[in-house]
């Protein structure tokens, strides 16, 4: 059928320069064939816990501060997205928004999941991907000869008496794949010249301290260490403890490894990887001080604990742990240091949107020393009769050794140390949404009835506080730009990605030069680009097609919004119709204005004007038939 108009091109009107059409990859086989063996449910799950709804299955977004899930996950398309970060895609957008690399990257550690070893130059990426993957290795061979020395070794026999005296089990020692490194200095250097493994690259993991070619020594020579991994399970550092009978000798009693291009300990947590289960199960983390805390904490039945690196609890470690918890449970070791992290644990209490609480142990005994003394019976008591949310522990903290019936400058001290966190919290730069004011609120109304004072008078406060303390240089953080499509552009891509002949059809209608909006474009010169190599332009073949998030993104959301008005139930030939009925009518609106601007201007003899209002009649007339609905 020919379509008039189809090639329409308006003369003197600005016009898109074209994108050049992306060559369809070269490893498009295999990258079909990782997706066919990842299910995206299984991968999102990995990280962040998922519960089914209708036919898909919804969780917490990662990329912004999720309250209600908002990310929607698509088992039949393989596909995610969340409307408010305006983010989507196949597995490998996942993978590379959720690990922060590159296209290659992701699709070499999904390769890796699956089994499927990729081609001679594929997946390799950038020199900076390609590095941490080494680093990657290297690191995960390290561990190995610690692990095995720690075993084995006959030098080892001190740090396996250590852990003995500890009472860790062989099974955790092998779960947690503990290790040792020896005295000597240049131990491990001596394997990896054996093993041909770069002496560059344990310097650059922090195993090894000194200058490439010279005097390199073990920074963690003569300690147990303690293998640190990513949410993956892949050792990213080491934790090192001297053994007690040098701790004179040496001053630092543990060692971390310092940050690297894999190691950033104020985001990592000791035992995520082994935690996420039980995470998943109770929708509680306990967070601990130290590794061997942990370790028996998840030997006497209590799974879901980790412990932070030698820092305090941070907000980007509740921004990890948000993605698999509802409540995290800050486990200390007694009263002293709760009132040393008591105004912390409330400012992110305040900041955060999460139920955060406190076990302060007695007798000032830490985790470990408190199962092998109570074990998991007394362990669980105190859960139960001993936590208490952040602002319960931080009040408690504040007024320690105050009379709160009696002392009214010291309860009011006190009060306004509580606000003062408050008004420090990031919710001071005027991010409130509705449910943080609503927190605030209820915060403030359970301080008013533990102090007796009035809740607005809290309030007032707690404003005086806040503009008095706000930096006028703060900036507020604006989210990224969405992209934005209209009627014609959002029909146009919703008519491509459902119907199957849809790419045909299309190629016979328009050229991509007749499409306005540069995304759009390229999207249907892809879709051009597989017709040409005798492919279908569905969606599946487009998500496989190209690897920029941009693209799968907006074909996630048009594909989304298609299922949504149930467009595969209606008419093809009807929508096609549609489409050209508009996009003509766009066409003749253009040319009216452009004739009606040059008559605007002048300058024209009586016998042009005439000729141009002629045209321009004319013009109307050809929007208007176009206006009108077209017989099938």
């Amino acid at each position: 059928m020919e379509l008039p108009f189809a090639g329409a091109v308006i003369e003197g009107l600005p016009t898109w320069e074209p994108i050049s059409t992306m060559p369809l990859t070269p490893y498009s086989d295999v990258k079909e064939q990782i997706r066919q063996a990842i299910d995206i449910v299984d991968l999102v799950e990995r990280y962040i816990p998922l519960r089914r709804q209708g036919r898909g299955f919804v969780g917490l977004c990662p990329w912004h501060d999720d309250h209600r899930p908002s990310l929607q996950v698509n088992p039949q398309r393989q596909s995610f997205r969340c409307f408010v970060c305006d983010i989507g895609g196949d597995i490998f957008t996942f993978m590379m928004k959720i690990e922060n690399v590159e296209f290659p990257e992701a699709m070499a550690m999904l390769a890796e999941m699956a089994g499927i070893p990729l081609p001679r130059g594929i997946g390799r990426g950038s020199a900076v991907s390609q590095q941490k993957q080494d680093l990657y290795r290297v690191m995960a061979w390290a561990e190995q000869q610690y692990h095995q020395c720690l075993l084995e070794a006959p030098e080892a026999a001190p740090a396996r008496e250590y852990l003995a005296s500890r009472q860790i089990s062989p099974a955790s020692i092998a779960q947690f794949r503990l290790g040792f490194s020896p005295l000597q200095p240049d131990w491990l250097l001596r394997r990896a010249r054996r093993d041909q493994i770069d002496p560059k690259d344990l310097v650059t993991t922090g195993i090894l301290v000194g200058t490439p070619g010279r005097d390199l020594i073990d920074r963690f020579r003569g300690r147990v260490l303690f293998s640190i991994r990513d949410s993956q399970g892949r050792t990213v550092g080491f934790g090192g403890r001297i053994l007690p009978h040098m701790a004179e000798q040496v001053p630092a009693k543990y060692v971390n490894s310092p940050e690297t291009p894999l190691f950033s300990k104020s985001r990592l947590l000791y035992g995520l990887d082994v935690a996420r289960d039980a995470f998943r199960r109770t929708g509680t983390a306990l967070v601990m001080e130290g590794y061997t805390d942990v370790i028996m904490a998840h030997q006497c039945g209590f799974h879901n604990a980790v412990a932070v690196l030698g820092t305090a609890l941070t907000d980007a470690h509740l921004q990890v742990l948000q993605r698999f918890v509802d409540r995290v449970i800050l486990v200390l070791d007694g009263d002293e240091a709760g009132r040393r992290r008591a105004a912390q644990v409330l400012e992110l209490f305040v900041a955060r949107q999460i139920d955060l609480r406190v076990l302060t142990l007695p007798d000032d005994l830490d985790p470990c020393d408190f199962l092998l003394k109570y074990g998991a019976p007394g362990f669980q008591d105190a859960l139960d009769t001993r936590t208490v949310d952040a602002l319960e522990h931080a009040f408690a903290a504040a007024t320690h050794g105050v009379d709160l019936e009696r002392d009214i400058d010291g309860v009011t001290r006190a009060v306004d140390r509580l606000l003062m966190v408050m008004a420090k919290a990031p919710a001071k730069l005027g991010q409130h949404t509705a449910q943080q004011q609503a927190r605030e609120w209820k915060i403030l109304s359970r301080l008013s009835v533990m102090t007796r004072i009035d809740e607005s008078v809290l309030r007032k406060r707690l404003e005086e506080l806040r503009r008095g303390g706000r930096s006028r240089t703060a900036a507020v953080a604006t989210p990224a730009p969405k992209t934005t499509l209209d009627g014609w552009h959002r029909t146009f891509l919703e008519f491509l990605v459902t119907f199957p002949d849809a790419g045909e059809k299309l190629r016979a209608a328009f050229q991509p030069e007749q499409i306005e909006i540069p995304l759009v474009r390229r999207i249907f010169e892809i879709a051009l680009d597989l017709l040409a190599n005798g492919k279908p332009a569905d969606f599946d073949h487009l998500m496989l097609a190209v690897d920029d998030p941009l693209v799968h993104n907006i074909l996630v959301d048009v594909d989304q919004t298609a299922s949504e008005k149930r467009l595969a139930e209606q008419n093809p030939e009807e929508i096609l119709r549609g489409l050209l009925r508009a996009h003509e009518e766009r066409v003749a609106r253009a040319r009216g204005s452009q004739l009606t601007h040059v008559l605007r201007q002048g300058g024209l003899d009586p016998e042009q004007q005439i000729d141009l209002l002629k045209r321009i009649v004319e013009q109307e007339r050809n929007r208007q038939k176009w206006s009108e609905p077209m017989d099938g």
